[in-house]
């Protein structure tokens, strides 16, 4: 399942991000915020949330509080989009770009990774290996 950060729900539809996602039914497409009904959900949550959710793919426009800053687990897999609120609509290009990536191309490949795309370079550290690495 695709979860999006709060940044994009005033921004764009679970729609935006599914076809991004190689069109994933937007059903299979969820906001944060919707896992934790009524409650406020603090950055530091995040990692006990998608724990919850098999093989997430969490997707956010927050880099500054998401990259380097939350730990790699082999339960989900956070993207980083260094992208302005108002260049949202390019998240399905960047999102399918980062999916023909090797290594990113499945549930199994993505998971355990915590993934940077700026200015059209990808970099991602991971769990077994915690320093940064480029793709290829």
């Amino acid at each position: 399942q695709a979860i999006l950060d709060e940044g994009f729900a005033a921004n764009a539809a679970p729609e935006v991000a599914a076809d991004g996602l190689n069109g994933v039914d937007p059903g299979c497409v969820a906001f944060l915020e919707e896992l934790r009904p009524g409650a406020i959900v603090k950055d530091d949550a995040v990692p006990a949330i998608l724990r919850q959710v098999r093989q997430a793919t969490f997707v956010t426009i927050n880099v500054s509080d998401f990259w380097t800053r939350i730990a790699a687990d082999r339960c989900y897999c956070v993207v980083c989009l260094a992208v302005r609120d108002e260049r949202i609509h390019t998240v399905p290009g960047l999102l399918r770009a980062l999916l023909r990536e090797d290594g990113f191309r499945t549930k199994a490949q993505r998971v355990g990774k915590v993934v940077l795309m700026s200015g059209g370079h990808v970099r991602y550290y991971e769990c077994a290996r915690p320093h940064t690495a480029e793709p290829g």
